[in-house]
């Protein structure tokens, strides 16, 4: 089944686009051919300009905040694992304290000269190759392993709020519980009579090679199917697609 996900808000979906970057920055730190660690730090100059743009840290901050307190509220219901829900708080009481101490994301990065030449001239079509910054291709000419651990010092700074996001995103999709249901003529809509959700989830079969818009506000949930034609043009499905969906809030 594929996996598509929908952000209800702009918090939601600014903790995915990071998740997205951190996911293609330690995908292609793996690789040792120099072209997979210049993209690698592509996506760490984009994790810098995310956190410019918008205050990441205090909104994850936030929200730990917001989940101790709730998640601490439920120690005296019945039926709750006390040993379990005391490891998740002190989970979030530690990643918690790991970012709060930081002072400005990245701003060690912002500091390293050579690093903001790079970041300059990335931005530029072809801006990095040899001809125009040769300390760049001197780099990339440096055994992987050492290029490894340059990488590996420059996110070093970042995994704080890489372990926020990921443990807030975890809590929230698991707080969803996925249901089966069916968009007739690929169309699905569902009435929520006021309440708000954070995140909609939509799994759906792969050999339909179909794709969902979704939209949602807190009295409707929309799932429109569409494929694509051999144009690439977007084109409503217009038959029964089965699917699952989730519903994530905390």
């Amino acid at each position: 089944m594929i996996l598509y996900e929908y952000p209800c808000n702009e918090r939601v979906r600014s903790l995915l686009r990071v998740e997205y970057l951190f996911d293609r920055l330690f995908h292609f730190m793996k690789g040792e051919d120099a072209r997979c660690h210049q993209i690698a730090l592509a996506a760490l100059f984009d994790l810098l300009d995310v956190c410019e743009r918008t205050d990441v840290r205090t909104a994850i901050l936030q929200d730990m905040d917001k989940h101790r307190a709730s998640l601490g509220a439920l120690r005296d219901h019945p039926g709750v694992d006390v040993h379990t829900l005391d490891g998740l708080l002190e989970e979030l009481r530690t990643t918690s304290s790991e970012l709060s101490g930081l002072g400005r994301i990245g701003q060690c990065l912002r500091d390293n000269e050579w690093l903001v030449s790079l970041r300059g001239r990335v931005t530029v079509p072809g801006g990095s190759s040899p001809v125009d910054m040769p300390s760049y291709y001197a780099w990339q000419m440096r055994a992987p392993e050492e290029r490894n651990r340059h990488l590996q010092q420059w996110v070093a700074p970042l995994m704080p709020l890489q372990r926020c996001m990921a443990l807030i995103l975890r809590l929230l999709r698991d707080a969803g519980q996925p249901s089966d249901h069916q968009a007739e003529q690929g169309a699905y809509q569902e009435m929520l009579g006021g309440k708000s959700f954070q995140m909609l989830r939509v799994w759906v079969d792969p050999k339909l090679f179909v794709f969902p818009e979704i939209s949602a506000n807190k009295y409707v949930i929309w799932v429109r199917f569409s494929m694509l034609d051999n144009d690439f043009k977007a084109h409503p499905a217009g038959c029964t697609i089965a699917f699952r969906l989730a519903r994530c809030n905390l």
